[in-house]
């Protein structure tokens, strides 16, 4: 098999995200037609992370461009969701911004070391997305009862937390391998 399968479904991804974000955007927190299309794509959107990664794996056809478009598609999908969600729904900013944060760092990191080391993901980190995707998906839920939002805050509190434990730990793992680069040898990651 070959790579293609995996980089078109995050091609998808990256081309479902404006899509996504202007519909949000335009239902303005009316929780009409507009946002149940843009809850309809997210979800879409949401499935080709899981599906690229997976088929990638499965095939074993890593490749440069997915190596660094995939975690793009990744961080753009919810970090422009949550972005939306506080100017429309006025959902807090802070925990968006530590989440930003945290996300742009670790991405920007793993790609610094990136030619020397490969940083998975770890299972905190893979905790952190679905609880990320769950928020937003509660958010995004149009026409639910106030609990719901409640609900979806406090997972959102969660993904948060989560994202300041691995941030730490993916930022001891960036450092071990930047320091592992400057001395010629590998890092184990």
């Amino acid at each position: 098999m070959t790579s293609a399968v995996p980089n078109a479904l995050t091609v998808v991804r990256l081309v479902l995200v404006p899509v996504v974000l202007v519909l949000l955007a335009a239902d303005g927190g009316a929780d009409g037609p507009a946002r149940t299309w843009a809850l309809i794509l997210f979800m879409i959107a949401a499935a080709t992370d899981f599906l690229d990664g997976y088929l990638a794996r499965r095939w074993a056809v890593v490749s440069p461009f997915g190596k660094l478009a995939d975690p793009i598609a990744d961080k753009a999908l919810v970090l422009g969701v949550l972005v939306v969600l506080v100017a429309v729904d006025g959902i807090p900013w802070w925990p968006v911004a530590i989440i930003a944060v945290r996300e742009i760092w670790v991405t920007v990191g793993r790609l610094l070391v990136a030619s020397d080391t490969v940083i998975a993901a770890s299972p905190g980190g893979k905790l952190k997305t679905m609880a990320q995707l769950l928020a937003i998906w509660l958010y995004l839920l149009p026409g639910t009862p106030a609990w719901v939002d409640d609900a979806a805050w406090w997972v959102l509190l969660v993904a948060t937390a989560l994202a300041l434990v691995t941030g730490v730990d993916y930022t001891v793992k960036i450092l071990q391998a930047a320091r592992a680069s400057r001395t010629g040898g590998r890092a184990s990651a």
